[in-house]
């Protein structure tokens, strides 16, 4: 194994036991660091100067999209950073490299409220028509799921990993470990999530306290993200709904109806678990463009005769 390689692994173990990152986040900067090893000629980090930098980073734009272009470059910022901390290199080779490009902005997608409220109603009928117990208890689990993910706005790995210990459904209050084990609060506040989330806790207790996570499946294991998206896909197409709905897809809505009903963006950013401002921003496009649908139906001029 070479010095670079050997530094790579030291930084990967780094990552997970000192800054605790996700896996979904190790597993990125696993693959972005390979591809970069792989993609250099030289084997030693002293010898990785701007020029091998900036060649790498062309052969990124040619290959991939600007946003997983910044990701991937972040990666390897992130790393040479790691090297001239432990002293590892005399000099970093990011400090001579000015990278400026534009990324397009892309607006998140939202599901249209009349669309949840649909689904909703399609997973309750499922529930309440069921023939067997064991789709009731499903379908029961599967309202649980979905109308937590619309009132906190979480992210579905938070979802899937959230554990019973942090669930307080008599005060109502979720506790949510984010990103790089960030810590944040969310209040349910609809009586109705609260009830059928109360119900769900109830009928699967037994599977509950097997796996120690809040959703859990019939054999006693964590709900994956896997089964949610095809859960939410099953129900879409029983529903009619003819619109591909991601959980992801909750969040984004949950996040620009607050907006929408003019709560604070500060508010909407300690909510989602967002680092910075700028990152919760992304959904004043959104408002802006249902603005314009709203001037476009609703402004009194489009009834002047003139």
């Amino acid at each position: 194994m070479n010095e670079l390689q050997t530094s790579i692994n030291d930084y990967l173990n780094y990552c997970k036991t000192q800054k605790r990152l996700d896996e979904k986040t190790l597993k990125a900067y696993r693959i972005d660091l390979r591809q970069f090893s792989e993609q250099i000629s030289v084997q030693k980090n002293a010898e990785i100067d701007s020029a091998v930098i900036e060649k790498h980073i062309a052969v990124l734009h040619h290959k991939y999209q600007p946003k997983t272009v910044k990701r991937k470059i972040a990666s390897l910022k992130a790393f040479f950073h790691f090297l001239e901390y432990k002293d590892l290199i005399e000099k970093n080779p990011f400090t001579r490299i000015e990278i400026h490009f534009r990324e397009p902005v892309r607006l998140p997608k939202t599901i249209p409220l009349h669309t949840v409220e649909t689904l909703l109603a399609t997973i309750y009928t499922c529930q309440k028509n069921a023939k067997t117990t064991h789709q009731k208890r499903c379908s029961l689990r599967d309202a649980a799921v979905v109308e937590l993910l619309f009132a906190s706005g979480m992210r579905i790995s938070e979802l899937c990993t959230l554990h019973a210990k942090d669930v307080n459904l008599f005060d109502g209050i979720i506790l949510i470990y984010g990103k790089g084990s960030k810590e944040r609060r969310i209040q349910i506040g609809n009586e109705s999530v609260l009830c059928t989330l109360k119900k769900y806790r109830s009928d699967f207790q037994l599977e509950i306290e097997q796996c120690g996570h809040f959703f859990a499946n019939s054999n006693g294991k964590a709900l994956s993200d896997q089964s949610v998206r095809r859960m939410i896909k099953k129900y879409a197409a029983l529903a009619g709904i003819d619109m591909h709905i991601t959980p992801h897809m909750f969040r984004h809505t949950f996040a620009t109806s607050l907006l929408e009903a003019d709560v604070d963006i500060r508010y909407i950013q300690e909510m989602l678990g967002h680092s910075s401002i700028h990152i919760t921003e992304i959904y004043t496009h959104v408002a802006i463009a249902k603005q314009r649908d709203i001037l476009v139906a609703k402004h009194p001029r489009k009834n002047f005769r003139i």
